[in-house]
């Protein structure tokens, strides 16, 4: 049997990234607890730090059309974040360039327009053969529903740790499918 490497080059990663999930690649099993990131202001911040709480992983870009997400984000994680919901922001240049910014000025920037104070991960690669594990991580388990496409893209994680959905940024912070799906993984108060 022989491969065509140009024809496999074109497969979508999501279909390469749900291929070695299925070969068992450690990276890709197991749960959203097993990945950890750099916090925006340096130092580790891994998930397993948030066991038992739901995740709502968020890829975000400071000069997007969708940036004033930013807000609904804010009001979301002030809504929740006493019944166990975290929100993670994951600052990505993937799209369009429109996240040159360095981390400190993307944390100014989120703090001074959109009152920011859920945590931030470092700028990091979501797409691709680069992207940080989390993200392979999610598209082995959602499958393209996983794989962002572009700026607020929304990646849901239940408390034990696995994906249960995954929002296009068409799908405002406030869109009731987005806080129906949130309120199915929170306690009731």
């Amino acid at each position: 049997m022989s491969f065509d490497l140009k024809r496999l080059a074109r497969l979508p990663a999501v279909v390469m990234m749900a291929t070695a999930f299925a070969a068992g690649s450690p990276a890709l099993a197991g749960s959203a607890y097993e990945h950890e990131f750099t916090a925006i202001e340096g130092g580790e911040l891994p998930l397993e730090a948030w066991r038992g709480k739901a995740l709502l992983v968020v890829n975000t870009a400071s000069l997007c059309g969708f940036t004033p997400q930013y807000d609904g984000l804010q009001r979301l994680w002030e809504s929740y974040r006493d019944r166990g919901l975290v929100v993670l922001g994951v600052p990505s240049n993937d799209f369009g360039g429109q996240e040159p910014g360095q981390e400190a000025e993307i944390k100014q920037f989120c703090e001074v327009n959109f009152g920011i104070d859920f945590p931030m991960t470092e700028k990091l690669a979501v797409t691709g053969p680069g992207a940080h594990p989390f993200y392979q991580w999610a598209a082995a388990q959602l499958g393209p529903e996983g794989v962002p496409r572009w700026n607020f893209h929304k990646i849901l994680v239940a408390p034990d740790g696995k994906a249960v959905a995954g929002f296009p940024a068409s799908v405002t912070p406030t869109d009731s499918r987005l806080t129906a799906a949130v309120e199915r993984l929170l306690p009731v108060p």
